[in-house]
């Protein structure tokens, strides 16, 4: 207590203050560092996912033009499978949704593609010569849908 009887300020000691203000310039330095990385990493991830679409999509491309290539050579055991994995892979595509890179006008054109499915497939799989002219039709019929 003072002369006059009252309780003394307590004072914080300079070295006690000296240590928030070197945290404060820690914490302002490490946001100034992290901040222009953390917007970095967002751009980055959001170019992956574009890219990660569009490679989803000319695999499923490719596919049918394996499809197309082995039927016309006559192998058609690896047309049928090709087939398959593009019939399966659109399907999965349009199933997405609003999630899939595929506009809804795009959506709603490959439904007409999957609808000879089964057809496709079992004309593969009697190796048929005609399934050559089916899928050849059915890949320019997918490069109209898509617009490359």
């Amino acid at each position: 207590m003072n002369e006059e009887g009252q309780p003394e300020p307590v004072k914080t000691s300079s070295s006690t203050r000296r240590i928030m203000i070197y945290a404060a310039t820690l914490l302002v330095v490490f946001l100034l560092g992290f901040v222009p990385m953390w917007l970095m990493f967002r751009e980055c991830s959001s170019n992956l996912s574009q890219a990660e679409q569009q490679l989803s999509i000319a695999r499923i491309e490719n596919a049918l033009a394996s499809a197309v290539i082995n039927a016309r050579r006559g192998d058609y055991e690896p047309a049928r499978q090709a087939a398959s994995n593009f019939f399966t892979s659109l399907r999965a595509e349009t199933d997405r949704g609003n999630d899939a890179p595929l506009s809804q006008a795009q959506r709603e054109g490959l439904q007409s593609i999957l609808s000879p499915r089964d057809e496709i497939i079992t004309l593969l799989a009697r190796s048929e010569p005609a399934s050559a002219d089916r899928l050849s039709d059915l890949y320019v019929s997918y490069r109209k849908i898509m617009k490359w």
